[in-house]
């Protein structure tokens, strides 16, 4: 069996046609989905690009090796997916970005890896001084749709598609890409392909009270207060057109894969590291610890050649079960004590765990300083004309509204759980968008201690993994003359 995994950045599910998106075209990912299976349900691990990563590729939580930041990789002892693959005889080609592999696990991890550059660039709007320039809203790029590093990298996959090394041996194909991560901008066609005004009401700004600390200071930092809500749904336009060339391009590959002859022999994945407040509640691009559904619940949908067509699994999943589901279809085991699930049930038309419970988790203790970003002096997002300039800023003036945060979600309700900050609870029937938090109302006092409950026992069972391999308890052998 070989994969193609094809991985947009920051792609939220309701995004998609597919998903429910009223307004925007996503024909490829639409016929897709109609021929494999589509998890309704699937939630990530944390809503940054590297924690998410890492627990997609090892199976762990964020807490059990302490990957919840950006700047700590998967080191060289530890585990991973294309790890396992590769020592089971799989070649594994990466065309994209990385956040997830440390230099040392990178080569026991894949055989070639590159992120060529793409030609277009898009102009900012305004300069620091204007707020739209804090929203990340961008022009059109200056190029078509395949000057782009993405397409880059996509025509590194088709080219592997395409060559004797695609036939050597199994092959996992990964295509970790960065749209539709901000800034907001498209090729023309894209950038402007939806209507400011067809776009349903946005997700409404939440009150300061009752609410976590982060919705207030993320407005504030980025001025996001200063503007015009015409500006915003123009963010939440934009951000639906980069979704429609991230369509695009996965149109571009499938075609490929069907030309290549692999399409019979290929399991195809399509998912995404997390997602993006876009306008909803509005706040732009992302937060550590904000676990509404615009941040965790993501696109999972899986063809493989013996599976069924048109399957839809509305129980909830991980994304880190893909790292099970691949070694599986693989015949492949993980060597590693991990917590992830296999999916190759429901991919073969079974329905899922209605009963299961999901969760993430991301944000820094005060010890932590170092893991935030900007914690060097001289870090580029010191500088005030850097996108990034606000939330370095917020992060390290206001620590509490990036402390930890652990969520946990089953169909009905959602726990999110801050010790330094305000906790969230809401009613997901009565509620779906999340605008009214439940935690302090004493009617919700049973439903809250029921889910703290579950969540300190899934805290236990996770806390750690241990070893599979025994060490001796006696003295190791040595010389003599070390023992005197």
């Amino acid at each position: 069996m070989n994969f193609v995994f094809f991985f947009a950045d920051q792609f939220r599910a309701e995004s998609a046609a597919c998903y429910g998106n009223p307004v925007l075209p996503t024909p490829n990912l639409d016929s897709f989905a109609a021929g494999g299976t589509r998890f309704d349900q699937c939630h990530v691990q944390a809503s940054l690009c590297s924690p998410s990563r890492c627990s997609l590729m090892t199976g762990w939580y964020p807490h059990v090796a302490g990957h919840r930041s950006l700047l700590h990789l998967l080191q060289a002892h530890e585990p991973s997916l294309f790890r396992t693959l590769r020592e089971g005889g799989y070649q594994v080609e990466v065309y994209g970005k990385n956040d997830v592999f440390s230099r040392e696990h990178l080569p026991l991890a894949v055989d070639r890896w590159e992120h060529p550059a793409g030609t277009a660039k898009g102009r900012p709007l305004c300069g620091p001084d204007d707020p739209r320039f804090w929203t990340f809203l961008r022009g059109p790029i200056d190029g078509g749709p395949e000057s782009t590093g993405d397409f880059a990298c996509i025509r590194k996959g088709i080219d592997f598609l395409h060559s004797p090394r695609s036939r050597k041996k199994p092959f996992c194909l990964f295509l970790p890409l960065l749209y539709p991560h901000p800034a907001y901008n498209a090729p023309p066609e894209f950038h402007d392909l939806i209507d400011p005004a067809a776009i349903p009401p946005l997700r409404p700004v939440m009150p300061h009270e009752g609410m976590p600390s982060f919705h207030r200071l993320i407005r504030h930092y980025r001025r996001l207060d200063k503007l015009d809500d015409s500006v915003i749904r123009k963010v939440h336009a934009v951000y639906l057109g980069m979704c429609a060339y991230v369509d695009w391009m996965f149109g571009e590959l499938l075609h490929a894969l069907e030309e290549s002859g692999h399409s019979g022999d290929t399991t195809v994945i399509f998912a995404s590291d997390h997602g993006d407040f876009a306008g909803d509640y509005g706040l732009v691009e992302k937060c550590h610890v904000a676990f509404n559904d615009v941040m965790t619940r993501v696109p999972l949908i899986i063809r493989t050649p013996s599976g069924p067509a048109g399957h839809v699994v509305r129980e909830p999943v991980e994304l880190m079960d893909v790292m099970p589901t691949m070694l599986e279809l693989a015949g492949l085991r993980p060597a590693h004590t991990h917590f992830a699930r296999s999916l190759v049930p429901q991919i073969m038309g079974n329905a899922g765990d209605a009963d299961r419970a999901v969760f993430a988790e991301c944000g820094f203790g005060d010890w932590e300083r170092h893991c935030f970003e900007g914690s060097d002096p001289a870090d580029w997002t010191w500088d005030p004309s850097c996108v990034y300039y606000p939330q370095t800023r917020q992060y390290h003036e206001e620590p509490a509204s990036i402390s930890r945060t652990v969520m946990l979600r089953t169909d009905r309700e959602k726990l999110i759980l801050r010790p330094d900050d305000v906790s969230e609870l809401y009613d997901l029937q009565a509620d779906p968008r999340e605008t009214r938090n439940l935690y302090h109302e004493e009617s919700s006092n049973a439903t809250r201690i029921r889910l703290e409950r579950r969540l300190l026992e899934w805290l236990i069972r996770t806390s750690d993994v241990t070893p599979h391999q025994p060490d001796g308890r006696g003295w190791p052998p040595m010389p003599d003359h070390q023992l005197s």
